[in-house]
């Protein structure tokens, strides 16, 4: 489906639909959003090769678990489009995304903005932390780092039936510190799987800090290519580099695309919190109103009344 928006004008919109968000419900993703708008904004508004939506614009009510007796489970795939062979596959790898991933499929019209209202509501299929019902979501990646796996599992059987379609992972760069990472670059690299493709966003950030205060991971592009990945690094606010880089060549190899980005990029207010940036809870009425006026300016609208 073709979205009369230009991408820098989707990533803008998402980065202004989780700062709304953020303050009316006294708290968000505000980083995520700053760090991974213009990744996400590019996979659906110009990469992805996907099919209509085949669920329903505002999403269903969580249908219970996935069993013989349970005729209304469903994932949430359906919002990127039919499983079928010409069509590419993407995977969420990092479901704390969640917020920014449901902000994308409203601005490309794959989901109601009345989605974003049901967000970690009880009973709402619209998760805080992204699960396998979840709209945009195939699988459960709550354990981080297994959505490469997930991807290099689909993409030999998707070569084994002959299917044309690319398989994608938007990832973070706190999965590089799980070993499951490193083993799907290998496979890949073994069985010659090049419909693999990944585009990490790396901002530094993890859940309980800095990633050089969590665990030291060094030269990732080059472990990545020491496993056998094509790796390419890239500034992730910049469209331009990030098209180029999915066009270089990789015969024989995954490609993985490492989008170097600012965790305050458009919410400049962000760096007094750093670097505790995960998930941003006001500490007062007196903090949020500040945020409010200072990120409305950033993002060159009007502050967010959340009176009611």
């Amino acid at each position: 489906m073709k979205n009369r928006k230009s991408t820098e004008e989707v990533a803008l919109g998402i980065r202004r639909r989780v700062f709304e968000h953020a303050m009316r419900n006294n708290g968000g993703y505000l980083s995520q959003a700053c760090s991974a708008a213009e990744q996400l904004a590019w996979l659906y508004n110009e990469e992805l090769k996907l099919g209509e939506p085949t669920l329903p614009m505002i999403p269903k009510p969580f249908a219970g678990v996935p069993s013989a007796s349970n005729p209304n489970y469903h994932t949430g795939a359906g919002y990127n489009g039919p499983f079928e062979p010409q069509f590419d596959r993407l995977f969420i790898a990092p479901a704390h995304y969640a917020l920014v991933a449901y902000a994308t499929l409203i601005e490309v019209e794959r989901m109601a903005p009345e989605g974003l209202e049901m967000f970690n509501k009880d009973g709402s299929s619209v998760e805080m932390i992204g699960a396998e019902h979840s709209p945009g979501m195939e699988v459960h990646n709550g354990t981080l780092g297994i959505g490469l796996s997930t991807a290099a599992g689909l993409a030999f059987g998707r070569r084994l039936r002959g299917d044309a379609g690319r398989t994608w992972v938007f990832m973070s760069d706190g999965e590089v510190q799980e070993g499951q990472t490193w083993e799907a670059v290998q496979a890949c690299a073994h069985h010659g799987i090049d419909t693999v493709y990944a585009i990490m966003d790396v901002n530094n950030q993890q859940c309980d800090g800095a990633m050089s205060s969590v665990m030291e991971v060094g030269d990732i592009r080059t472990k990545f290519q020491n496993f056998g990945a094509t790796c390419v690094d890239v500034d992730g606010h910049d469209l331009d580099a990030i098209r180029d880089a999915v066009r270089e060549p990789h015969a024989g190899k995954p490609l993985i695309i490492l989008a170097h980005t600012n965790p305050f990029h458009t919410m400049t207010i962000l760096q007094e919190r750093f670097p505790r940036l995960h998930y941003v809870r006001f500490k007062s009425e007196e903090e949020r109103a500040r945020f409010n006026v200072s990120i409305a300016a950033d993002l060159r609208v009007d502050p967010i009344d959340y009176s009611h």
